[in-house]
């Protein structure tokens, strides 16, 4: 099993621990916005399951179906946890609503307080684990899921903190008022994962910030040849295809050029592991002068 997997799998058993003591802390307060909190970790365990299946699935060589991989999976499960977001949201302000119109008194508990706290130190510290091992490797589920988990933390603070106002003030509308906002976020955070998933199965180019470094690199590694141009590039999961068009003196042999191309590849498969390169070499009268110039 690689360390993608083994992080995938662990983020899951560590969904499941903190949907129990979440639903522990709601039982002994009676609080809708300890319950929305509760909720919510339903989708951080569907987000969890998601991503593992997704990475499993990335992981899987290239075939004859699938000639260039299969890393857009995990485009398809940020897609899928976003949509289990929103429906999650949906169910919050239903449950708000109703604790708006019919409200409940909330049970302090200090015990479920604490268990709530905890909960979301637990998420707080795995988040930042997922982000950081998911950015290490290119792997847009865990980054997802880990970001998904970063809004379940400051949601919790949040209603930590307004469920302790419903106890000190007696306003029990806070409670609705509160769960509805914990709402909002879920929805902000399902509408920026489907966006930037949907950006990738769209083939969108990468970061304006890499594709400078790969200009860069094309420039700097291509001694002999004239100029580059016609650069596209896209992400399929934790893999970056480039490609582009590279003008050489018309003179120059096939092994010269061929050893120039292998030059630029290495050098970009340095700074973006496991990028792909196809170059495309032309002779000197097919330059267009407005790409990018080789020093």
């Amino acid at each position: 099993m690689t360390f993608r997997l083994r992080i995938a799998l662990g983020s899951i058993a560590i969904g499941l621990l903190v949907l129990g003591l979440k639903f522990v802390a709601y039982w002994w307060t009676g609080s809708v916005a300890l319950y929305s909190d509760a909720l919510e970790s339903v989708v951080n365990v569907a987000s969890a399951v998601a991503a593992f299946v997704a990475v499993w699935f990335a992981s899987k060589p290239a075939d004859s179906n699938h000639p260039y991989g299969h890393d857009k999976a995990e485009y398809f499960a940020a897609v899928l946890v976003g949509v289990m977001i929103v429906l999650a949201a949906l169910s919050i302000v239903r449950e708000a609503w109703l604790a708006y119109v019919a409200p409940q008194p909330v049970i302090f508990s200090a015990e479920g307080l604490l268990i709530n706290g905890a909960a979301s130190l637990i998420n707080g510290a795995w988040a930042f684990v997922l982000i950081r091992v998911g950015r290490a490797h290119r792997s847009l589920a865990l980054v997802a899921d880990g970001k998904h988990l970063v809004t379940d933390v400051v949601s919790s603070v949040g209603v930590l903190f307004g469920v302790v106002l419903v106890l000190l003030t007696g306003i029990q509308a806070l409670d609705s008022l509160l769960a509805g906002i914990v709402a909002l976020n879920i929805l902000w955070s399902g509408w920026g994962l489907m966006k930037e998933s949907v950006g990738g199965l769209m083939d969108e180019a990468v970061a304006p910030a890499l594709q400078e470094r790969i200009r860069e690199m094309i420039s700097t590694a291509g001694e002999g040849a004239l100029e580059a141009h016609d650069l596209r590039t896209r992400s399929a999961g934790h893999v970056v295809f480039v490609d582009f068009h590279l003008v050489v003196p018309g003179t120059m042999t096939v092994e010269t050029a061929h050893d120039i191309c292998d030059r630029i590849e290495e050098a970009i498969s340095r700074d973006v592991p496991g990028a792909r390169t196809t170059i495309h070499v032309e002779p000197e009268h097919k330059a267009k002068h407005a790409g990018i110039v080789v020093v």
